[in-house]
């Protein structure tokens, strides 16, 4: 009988990842709604709409760390979305599809983003610049989710990247160390028991 309360928890498990993707993109979209609207609020308005909507992905957050408890999926997907939010909150990412597609730890879609974006810059529609601010930000998505980056991506970054980008990378670096020793931690205090 162990069977079915196993794929009883994994669905659970799928639909509570599910609603947490869910309202990470209702954050991320609401953040996204907000730049597209700013010419059309005033800036107290804006201001005050903003903070709102990182304090919203704040609590979002916090609530994540009491959700994963030790189901590794979970945690994995959690991981992913304490990224995003990272990237939300600290404006290291300024387009809410690349932080979107960092929440559901989805590398091909931003290395199909990456592509559309060279394009962009190859028609003139976006600028060098642009393409390089943007690109950094990318592969670094990319390869913190676990997705692999070649050698020659990895040196773009170093000397593309932003201060912003940098102060991601060390802090997402310190929130994953964090959790891994978080886990780990309770791993040993159960198996004492």
């Amino acid at each position: 009988m162990p069977a079915p309360r196993s794929s009883a928890g994994d669905a659970e498990t799928d639909k509570l990842r599910q609603n947490l993707e869910e309202q990470l993109d209702r954050l991320v979209a609401q953040l996204g709604d907000l730049e597209e609207l700013r010419e059309e609020l005033d800036d107290e308005e804006y201001e005050e709409t903003r903070e709102e909507t990182l304090s919203q992905l704040k609590e979002f957050q916090e609530s994540l760390k009491s959700v994963a408890g030790g189901n590794m999926s979970l945690v994995d997907s959690i991981g992913a979305m304490n990224l995003a939010i990272q990237a939300a909150v600290g404006g290291t990412f300024k387009s809410p599809e690349v932080i979107r597609m960092m929440g559901k730890r989805d590398p091909e879609a931003l290395r199909k983003r990456l592509g559309e974006l060279e394009s962009q810059c190859s028609s003139g529609s976006i600028t060098e610049a642009e393409l390089h601010e943007q690109k950094a930000a990318i592969l670094t998505a990319i390869r913190k989710i676990g997705g692999k980056i070649s050698a020659t991506e990895a040196e773009f970054i170093v000397s593309h990247g932003s201060a912003e980008l940098e102060d991601f990378e060390k802090v997402s670096t310190t929130l994953a160390g964090v959790a891994a020793l978080n886990l780990a931690g309770d791993a040993v205090s159960a198996a004492k028991q």
